[in-house]
């Protein structure tokens, strides 16, 4: 067996902790493959919608992600009748995949007062888009931009569990559940 240039792979509580790291460098590092996961919902009618989203925030000991979004887009939509999603994130340098599960809180108005204070206003102009994200326009660029703070909401997701799998020369996949306190268990490739 070749030597893996993660040795972090190798022991789950170091892996476990890797994953944080790579989740939280996302928040703050803009060309971090965690800067834009993909999220995944359940449409009302049952459909699987993905898309790439910005991690705004991620609390390892509260086991919690956060992005932002409009109040009137699909994502917010899909939530309010399945309030769970999933996360996806490729981290191509580190050869690791991480699928999250989580349950989805919808935060809004006062809840969300301080976050969005502390928004750049050249942010905040992507929540309050007229018509509403996802409306038929007639043109490319038949919209208007205007920051509404009645349209901004942060998902907060809850993260049930994680799956890492490292593609090294010894493939490596790991679950870590919130309901056995992270502990993590080894599964096959």
């Amino acid at each position: 067996m070749k030597a893996d240039p993660h040795p972090w792979a190798c022991d789950l509580s170091q892996l476990h902790a890797e994953v944080w790291t790579r989740l939280m460098r996302g928040v703050h590092d803009r060309h971090a493959p965690a800067r834009h996961p993909t999220l995944a919902t359940v449409t009302p009618d049952g459909r699987p919608q993905a898309r790439t989203v910005v991690l705004r925030a991620a609390d390892k000991a509260a086991g919690s992600l956060d992005i932002h979004t409009d109040l009137r887009s699909a994502k917010v939509r899909d939530v309010r009748i399945t309030p769970f999603a999933a996360v996806h994130v490729w981290d191509a340098s580190a050869h690791l995949q991480l699928r999250l599960e989580a349950h989805v809180t919808l935060l809004t108005g006062p809840d969300v007062t301080a976050i969005w204070a502390r928004l750049p206003a050249a942010s905040r102009l992507s929540y309050g888009t007229t018509p509403a994200p996802g409306q038929r326009i007639a043109q490319a660029l038949d919209y208007e931009k205007v920051a509404d703070p009645k349209s901004f909401v942060v998902l907060r997701l809850a993260v049930a569990n994680i799956e890492a799998l490292h593609l090294g020369p010894n493939h490596r996949r790991a679950l870590f559940d919130r309901g056995d306190n992270w502990a993590g268990t080894w599964l096959a490739p």
